[in-house]
């Protein structure tokens, strides 16, 4: 028969059991949830402002700090500008463990060569092969681009065997218009680059979903929000130009909103001050002779080009006049020059569409 004392022993030790085994629960929950951040510069947050590097870029305001932040994550920021699928692999998986709690990436811009094709874009329609451009970002993704994302997404799958990983797509970045005086995308050139977003956003989807994968669509989020709308989420021709074209703060808001409850099941809610600083562009619109000087670096005298003006009804005498007065010291001469260059884009570009 058990003696008052040893009963009581047994009690005290059973408490303490029972104390330690709450304390070790407690401390469980309270352990951070790692969140890894992978991709290209519209995961590194370019556009947005604050860049912490030259090289990466990497924005406090871009979405994923703006999740961790909110939902208390420990969060590995190792997304990078310029990142192709390559880079990520070879460049970016090493933060990925068996611990880690949830990943995001956005990547296969750069693969299928979207600077490039912004930039030939740009050009007037007698100086650019935006068709051209276009075309050989499709032959990349359709022949490339599936192999890439498969081997990718299973590496990631590999390393991150317990994660939820959100992959995401890239939005229509025009939607019709072009108000920057020192870029010509017409309304065909801007189909045309959507167009070439959704087959790539349809191949994400597919491969990320046959990975197990969430797959986040910022399409419909964008729209109403594209370059040169109200309020515009996407930078236009911006300085640093590097943040032309890519989310700004208010678009890392809303990639935010569609990432976090991918990611976490929880909604991101922008507080007051981030809505306030995000409401408009970071980037500010290059000054009257930044533009000039962007639109005197097409090279639309060179011999090549003219002959191509020429074809396209453009008179390059003109061309060259209007090219000559972009290098005046007179605001109004150069902000002339360039409203007449848009006119002569505009009979090129419908000169060359009638003939197609």
């Amino acid at each position: 028969m058990r003696t008052p004392a040893r009963l009581s022993t047994l009690a005290g030790a059973l408490a303490t059991t029972l104390t330690l085994a709450a304390l070790g629960a407690t401390s469980a929950q309270a352990v951070t949830k790692t969140y890894v951040a992978l991709g290209d510069s519209y995961s590194a947050g370019v556009g947005s402002g604050g860049s912490t590097d030259s090289t990466c870029y990497r924005s406090p305001y871009g979405y994923a700090p703006l999740i961790a932040k909110q939902r208390g994550l420990t969060l590995s920021y190792r997304a990078c500008s310029g990142a192709t699928t390559a880079d990520v692999t070879t460049k970016q998986l090493g933060a990925l463990t068996s611990g880690t709690s949830y990943v995001s990436m956005t990547i296969g811009g750069n693969d299928v060569g979207f600077a490039n094709t912004i930039t030939e874009c740009a050009k007037p329609a007698w100086a650019s092969d935006c068709a051209g451009s276009i075309s050989a970002g499709r032959t990349i993704l359709t022949t490339s681009m599936p192999g890439r994302y498969a081997a990718l997404f299973s590496a990631i799958a590999g390393r991150a065997t317990t994660a939820r990983v959100a992959i995401g797509g890239y939005p229509h970045i025009f939607q019709g218009e072009d108000c920057n005086l020192a870029t010509f995308f017409s309304p065909q050139d801007e189909q045309g680059i959507n167009s070439a977003t959704d087959d790539l956003d349809t191949l994400i989807s597919t491969k990320a979903r046959a990975a197990g994968f969430t797959y986040v669509d910022p399409r419909a989020a964008f729209t109403g929000h594209a370059v040169c709308d109200t309020p515009e989420w996407i930078n236009g021709l911006s300085y640093p130009i590097v943040d032309s074209y890519h989310p700004n703060k208010a678009g890392n808001v809303g990639y935010a909103t569609l990432f976090s409850p991918a990611l976490t099941g929880s909604t991101y809610t922008a507080v007051r001050a981030a809505a306030t600083a995000s409401s408009g562009s970071y980037a500010s619109g290059p000054t009257l002779r930044a533009q000039a000087d962007r639109v005197l670096a097409m090279g639309l005298t060179a011999p090549a080009t003219q002959r191509r003006a020429r074809a396209a009804g453009v008179d390059p005498a003109e061309v060259t006049r209007l090219m000559a007065a972009l290098h005046s010291s007179d605001t109004r001469t150069v902000g002339d020059a360039l409203v007449r260059l848009h006119a002569l884009d505009r009979h090129a570009t419908a000169v060359l569409a009638a003939r197609s």
